[in-house]
């Protein structure tokens, strides 16, 4: 909350700084700057409101009421990793980004309830999609190669874990640190993310999130699942990390239906 009163607070001094009246006695060189500067900070306000309002969505302080409901999309799962039962009756797909301290949150938290309660017993199946954001998060897109390169040597959802937990150092030096932890040869770790391997598939997958309409990350889709079928119709969706109650209650009403 308080963070929340110190961004308004910042958006009411830059509306103080926009000047209300014009002096009498002024240049047309000072008065063209003096416009551009107020337009400058009418903008530098808007990127600001912005912020705050995907801000306020991801944290669950804010609703966009303005958002369309949402009426379902296809996705590809073609080359998605694969948690739980091929024919659970449940199938969720996450777009996420392993420098996102949301995703991490959610990872190393609702996840494993979820995991322990529907994957472990046979109802969801569980996809993950690579959605690193790479103008907020540079470190981002290295760190999805990583957890690739890794599971190439059957190291993925350590890596994956590893990563999550460690968001504060994610220099390729300390991912092949990481990875040589886990046991994974790190010479040849250090190969397959030198090489840019796996890179077309990663942007393939953000391609494909921002085509079914992904803004942030995290975001997941959910929908019953289409046995032998490499196409996924995705009825629900839940933006943010979200409590495992929010997760719950759309699996539960997926399970029940017929």
């Amino acid at each position: 909350m308080l963070k929340h009163r110190a961004a308004v607070a910042l958006f009411a001094g830059l509306v103080l700084l926009v000047p209300t009246e014009t002096p009498a006695q002024v240049s047309r060189d000072e008065f063209e700057a003096l416009k551009s500067e107020v337009g400058s900070l009418k903008e530098a306000l808007k990127n600001q409101a912005d912020v705050l309002r995907q801000l306020l969505q991801r944290t669950g302080h804010l609703r966009d009421s303005s958002e369309a409901p949402f009426k379902g999309v296809a996705i590809s799962l073609d080359g998605a990793p694969v948690y739980g039962q091929p024919d659970a009756k449940v199938t969720i797909v996450e777009f996420s980004d392993y420098q996102c301290p949301f995703c991490a949150r959610y990872a190393l938290d609702t996840f494993l309830e979820i995991e322990r309660d529907y994957i472990q017993s046979g109802r969801v199946r569980y996809l993950y999609r690579d959605y690193p954001i790479e103008g907020a998060h540079p470190q981002a897109f290295k760190a999805h190669e990583a957890v690739r390169c890794a599971g190439e040597q059957g190291k993925r959802r350590e890596m994956h874990d590893k990563v999550f937990s460690s968001q504060k150092a994610l220099s390729v030096p300390a991912l092949s640190s990481y990875a040589q932890g886990l046991g994974v040869d790190r010479a040849a770790f250090d190969r397959c993310i030198a090489s840019g391997v796996y890179s077309a598939k990663i942007r393939s997958d953000i391609a494909q999130g921002q085509q079914v309409g992904v803004r942030g990350t995290p975001t997941f889709f959910l929908g019953l699942t289409q046995p032998n079928s490499p196409m996924f119709i995705a009825v629900r969706r839940i933006v943010g990390a979200q409590p495992y109650a929010a997760f719950k209650a759309a699996i539960d009403e997926l399970l029940a239906l017929r």
